[in-house]
């Protein structure tokens, strides 16, 4: 089931692929976690004991889908700061690359998310500053 789902991700050019637990594919194509928090706050049902495949899995995406109730995850890229809070979690997760920490797209420092979040002990205290930055961020409609 989930080689499906990394199948769809590598193949249709997706940063985002949830099971849901109807068996429902929902497949998104958007940046960093916008696309996660609206699913978080719109749509909750997708992630409740979902199977999810994503691209890029730092702080902040490992955070929201553990708040959304995600049961197993598949990371191309995962940041140790991630993997500590689906351990924390128990969430069954897998991933092809493991680094220290997701760098920003123009390759200069940090993922903007993963230093937001960098202090936060839980997934409850990431939300509120996830919030607040996805907020700040152009809308995409």
């Amino acid at each position: 089931m989930m080689n499906e789902l990394i199948d769809i991700l590598d193949n249709q050019n997706a940063s985002l692929v949830i099971r849901d637990a109807q068996g429902e594919i929902h497949t998104c194509h958007g940046r960093g976690v916008s696309d996660l928090h609206h699913i978080l706050h719109n749509t909750p049902q997708w992630l409740k004991d979902a199977m999810v495949a994503d691209k890029v899995v730092g702080r902040g995406a490992a955070a929201l889908m553990i708040l959304g109730g995600v049961r197993q995850l598949h990371a191309a890229l995962i940041s140790e700061q991630a993997i500590s809070f689906l351990e924390m979690a128990h969430v069954k997760f897998s991933y092809g690359k493991r680094v220290p920490a997701i760098i920003n797209r123009a390759g200069t420092g940090l993922c903007p998310v993963e230093t937001l979040t960098a202090h936060c002990t839980s997934p409850q205290e990431a939300l509120p500053l996830i919030d607040r930055f996805v907020s700040s961020l152009p809308s995409s409609c």
